[in-house]
């Protein structure tokens, strides 16, 4: 009894020193303090067996006392996918203001000459509308023209998918888009056959038996002309979206439909005057909360061209980016590769420690509760709905960033004692399924959310 009565007082003793000796020798491999010794997050992820199959990047930042808690490769460069988004987000909110200019206009004699802005929103199906810009297009007495002059990019971002022309997640970029740029398909039980908007594109459908079954609808490359499969044809129910083949003139036949009045395409080089009046659309939140939660690649293009708009004078996706990066984020720690707006483009490079630099800056522009609702809530909404659950209390506000073999995720985590930090954990170049990936991530983000 008494030997186990000292061992009992030995154990109480020198547990501590044990204790303050693994804490020292953590804190000089980098592990925050705070976590228990159970679980200290360089094991968590530097020796994730998940880990160990992908090229792996995180930066752990708590913006309170202004300092790293934990990185891991946080300054090499990882293809960020959708989480360009993010630059997206924060060059927008430099230059645009809280509502978003949708035209500009001129009146000359009997003429009344429009150009666009870039504005994603009109008529498009995925957001509010505002009746100002269709009231303002639709009862003008004198004649509409369309003039493309400011817009001076390319309809692809540089190292975009070619192929990937059908699909509505690769839309063309353009000066005035309608209808989110894409054709809408809909059949089912109520539609008495297949339904499109706009309805005057049902004359340019036929018949494709090679179409697969997935694909119910395809389009002609440099053309709007459309096919659909043997499902579609059988009177199957779907709901497909493509993407326009955009020109001045369909831009000015899209809104002659739209409007039921004539609309001509001009394509002389006359740019907007000084003077030339501008309607407003949305508020920036409704595009900004659209492109974070769904990850919307056409909004996040047409923001950075009207940003270009904003600033220049004129649409060019380079032009804004290179303004971004050499004045608004001239104070990273490393300067990104970045070429579009969306992340769609491969050619995209940036470090986990850029990003989270990038997020404080969001962070310290808007309140708490602006933020959160602009990114999806684990659990709760947009790309994480179904990672990251906590019941009705998210606990990670987080962009996804996806490609094939690359996932990202990075944004805010709240942790179980209110304290709000900032990561980014970037995964490259892993063959296994990226569930596990996303899984082993949760795991981690978990225990962060738990032990600080």
């Amino acid at each position: 009894m008494r030997i186990l009565t000292v061992f009992i007082l030995l154990a109480v003793f020198l547990l501590p020193d044990t204790a303050i000796a693994q804490r020292k020798k953590n804190r000089k491999r980098g592990v925050p303090s705070s976590l228990p010794f159970s679980v200290p997050i360089d094991k968590q992820v530097e020796n994730s067996p998940v880990f160990k199959k992908s090229f792996t990047g995180f930066a752990l930042y708590d913006p309170e006392q202004r300092k790293m808690l934990y990185e891991y490769q946080s300054d090499k460069y990882f293809t960020p996918a959708s989480n360009t988004k993010i630059l997206t987000f924060y060059t927008s909110l430099q230059l645009l203001g809280d509502s978003i200019p949708a035209l500009q206009y001129k009146k000359q004699g009997d003429l009344m000459v429009v150009w666009g802005t870039g504005d994603p929103s009109f008529l498009n199906p995925h957001l509010e509308q505002n009746n100002a810009v269709f009231g303002f297009l639709k009862n003008r007495p004198e004649a509409l023209l369309f003039c493309p002059a400011n817009f001076r990019d390319n309809r692809y971002g540089e190292g975009w998918m070619w192929s990937d022309y059908p699909y509505s997640y690769q839309a063309e970029k353009s000066p005035f888009p309608v209808y989110g740029n894409v054709a809408h398909f809909v059949q089912n039980d109520t539609t008495h056959g297949l339904q499109i908007v706009p309805s005057f594109l049902k004359d340019e459908l036929f018949y494709d038996p090679s179409l697969s079954e997935d694909d119910y609808i395809g389009r002609l490359e440099f053309d709007n002309r459309f096919s659909f499969n043997d499902y579609a044809a059988g009177g199957g129910d779907f709901d497909w979206q493509a993407p326009f083949r955009i020109s001045p003139g369909f831009v000015a036949k899209l809104l002659a439909d739209t409007l039921h009045r004539p609309v001509q395409a001009v394509e002389f080089p006359m740019m907007p005057p000084a003077d030339a009046g501008i309607i407003y659309s949305l508020k920036a939140d409704s595009l900004y909360r659209r492109m974070i939660q769904v990850s919307d690649n056409f909004i996040a293009e047409q923001l950075l061209l009207l940003c270009s708009e904003w600033k220049f004078g004129n649409m060019n996706t380079e032009q804004i980016i290179g303004y971004a990066i050499d004045s608004l984020l001239s104070d990273l720690p490393d300067k990104p590769k970045w070429v579009d707006g969306s992340g769609l483009s491969r050619y995209n490079l940036i470090t986990p420690r850029d990003l989270v630099f990038v997020l404080d800056k969001i962070r310290q522009q808007m309140s708490r509760e602006r933020l959160l609702n602009i990114f999806p809530a684990g659990g709760i909404s947009g790309t994480i709905e179904e990672y990251y659950r906590n019941g009705d209390q998210p606990y990670v506000f987080a962009k996804t960033g996806t490609l094939r073999n690359n996932h990202c995720l990075s944004g805010y985590l709240i942790t179980s004692r209110g304290k709000l930090l900032v990561f980014s954990f970037m995964h490259n170049n892993y063959t296994v399924k990226t569930g596990l990936i996303k899984k082993e991530m949760e795991r981690v983000l978990r225990e962060v959310y738990v032990n600080y």
